[in-house]
């Protein structure tokens, strides 16, 4: 779009008369600022697998009621091409505690009513996991969650399910996005009041008795018959939702599983859009759990867990040693619920042809344990949608049962009952794994450490390059173009093969062997894999303006793991510095 357009488009909005306050606000805060306003019209809001997601304010290229009805339209526009019955079947609608996600919401359900598809809303805030069990409870034909999970507070999004629970894959995203791209004018998007929408039977507020029902599958699908009630007894659980939307059905399933001894960190519990008392509401960042390890270690507590703001990811802290907490990272919880549901299909919880998924950029620690085991390992792309895609995929031939699946980036899913990341699933079986291990006496720290000394040390590291400035997104692509050119070598170390998810092929060091073809959906990640279990994966952040390397080595120790990271993250700074 050129300038020019973009300055039409912005006048366009200056002059709608029903503009609310805060967006008309917003477009006379920028009067005057050409740079300003071509970052906000100069291009439409972008819709992937991820949906949308982004900064709210006025704008095409922002989070607002106008951007939301429209992307609602044309969801509409996508579930009524596969028929009518589908339009019956409705879309659910779940909302996080960010600002304006309920109004968004609202906004949605009145758009897809507009076009006469029934809506069903969440009338409370409701995690990601949720909004996944209800669109395949109410066997709805799709779902919509407003979130940005833990972008900051000035994001929010709009992210879409299939009827089968999970986040929509290439194919939809692209035909939703291009009936998006058919309404040039998001001021002339039909919609309907609530009440309008009401009287024709088309906007219905979700009954809280599904949640009931969701919390019971929880219950009924994570609980451990290995644990006794005395066990669950004695553990002591400081848990924070980070002023997200875990709070009540994490608290409420642990409470009803028997974690009586569960602690809520006070400033942390209501829900605020603002995240007030961290920097990032993320788990994965040691930051966002300071205060609830603060509080266990003054309360005595064994476990620490805290929720994203969506309550689709879960990270924790374990009291070991002098009484320190340790964080671990999403590698070894993964390895440690993959250890610990091959157990508990050992000893008399069998599931059928049991399968772990992860990612290409995930540790193999996990996979390792499974593959001892002599349960199924496969590797999907990054983005939890793969692995809900692949769990239906072999609940419909009958061939394997979900074990456990999880990505490095803290989420898991240990029951198939959704088919998205669920931090509600994941704190209960964290606290059952927990509290199955203290009723042998050791931590899940001790735990982890009798898993490197059977399997093998293990170590991953993550860095994020941001990308600063305008040309920012340029940079990045000519540092990943520059690596399809000159794979990374690194003094040291001997590449074996390099995976190109893009071109779907992988590339032998040795000319002997052929070329193979990758069988994942294109993606822009390259993998360089060298010999010995070390490798390095680069992919674009699909959330974030950045740039994501992933590092992993194994070694014979922690400190050979930690030498190995140092060695190969300064051999590949020079290349993927942008």
């Amino acid at each position: 779009m050129s300038d020019q357009t973009a300055l039409e488009k912005y006048q366009q909005w200056c002059e709608q008369p029903h503009l609310p306050a805060d967006l008309k606000s917003d477009l006379e805060a920028i009067q005057g600022d050409e740079k300003a306003i071509v970052s906000r019209f100069g291009t439409d809001l972008d819709f992937g697998t991820g949906g949308m997601r982004g900064v709210m304010g006025a704008g095409l290229n922002r989070m607002n009621i106008y951007t939301v009805r429209r992307a609602s339209f044309a969801l509409a526009q996508h579930v009524l091409a596969k028929g009518a019955d589908k339009a019956k079947q409705g879309v659910v609608i779940g909302y996080d505690c960010r600002h304006n996600s309920d109004i968004f919401a609202r906004i949605a359900g009145c758009a897809l009513a507009a076009a006469g598809v029934k809506a069903y809303v969440s009338p409370l805030l409701c995690p990601t996991p949720e909004l996944s069990w209800c669109v395949r409870y109410l066997h709805a034909a799709g779902g919509i969650m407003i979130t940005a999970s833990h972008n900051p507070p000035a994001y929010n999004g709009y992210k879409v399910y299939n009827q089968h629970g999970g986040q929509v894959l290439e194919d939809d995203a692209h035909d939703i996005h291009s009936h998006m791209l058919a309404i040039s004018d998001v001021f002339s998007v039909p919609t309907v009041t609530v009440e309008e929408a009401t009287a024709k039977g088309l906007y219905e507020t979700v009954s809280t008795t599904v949640r009931a029902a969701y919390l019971e599958a929880v219950l009924a699908n994570v609980k451990d018959g290995r644990v006794q009630a005395a066990d669950r007894e004695k553990l002591y659980v400081v848990y924070t939702p980070l002023h997200g939307t875990g709070l009540v059905p994490i608290r409420e399933a642990l409470h009803a599983a028997g974690y009586e001894h569960t602690q809520v960190v006070p400033s942390q519990a209501e829900p605020d859009g603002d995240f007030s008392t961290v920097k990032s509401p993320n788990p994965e960042e040691p930051e966002a759990l300071e205060l609830a390890i603060a509080q266990a270690k003054a309360t005595g507590a064994d476990l620490v867990m805290g929720s994203d703001p969506d309550a689709d990811r879960v990270g924790i802290a374990v009291r070991a040693q002098k009484d320190e907490f340790r964080l671990l990272t999403g590698n070894q919880v993964g390895a440690l619920l993959v250890d610990y549901f091959v157990g508990k299909q050992a000893q008399g919880e069998p599931r059928r042809n049991p399968i772990v998924f992860n990612t290409v950029v995930t540790s193999d620690f996990g996979a390792a344990i499974a593959q001892q085991a002599g349960v199924a390992v496969e590797s999907t792309l990054t983005g939890f949608k793969y692995i809900g895609d692949r769990i239906t995929a072999y609940e419909a031939s009958g061939e394997h049962e979900l074990l456990v699946g999880y990505e490095e980036s803290y989420g898991y899913l240990v029951s198939p009952i959704v088919r998205d990341k669920d931090a509600v699933q994941s704190c209960l079986a964290i606290a059952e794994m927990a509290a199955y291990h203290k009723a042998s006496g050791r931590t899940l720290v001790d735990r982890l450490e009798e898993l490197y000394q059977q399997y093998g040390y293990y170590g991953e590291k993550l860095v994020s390059v941001a990308l600063s400035g305008e040309d920012g997104p340029a940079r990045m692509q000519q540092a990943l173009e520059s690596l399809r050119k000159e794979p990374l070598t690194v003094s040291g170390f001997h590449l074996a093969y390099t995976e190109d998810y893009l071109t779907r092929e992988r590339h032998f060091v040795d000319k002997t062997k052929p070329d193979e073809a990758l069988t994942l959906p294109k993606s822009d990640v390259q993998k360089f894999v060298y010999q010995g279990g070390h490798w390095v994966a680069i992919r674009p952040s699909g959330t974030e303006p950045k740039m994501k390397v992933y590092v992993a080595v194994r070694g014979k120790s922690h400190d050979e793991c930690d030498a190995l990271l140092k060695r190969l993250e300064d051999g590949l700074a020079s290349r993927v510095h942008v």
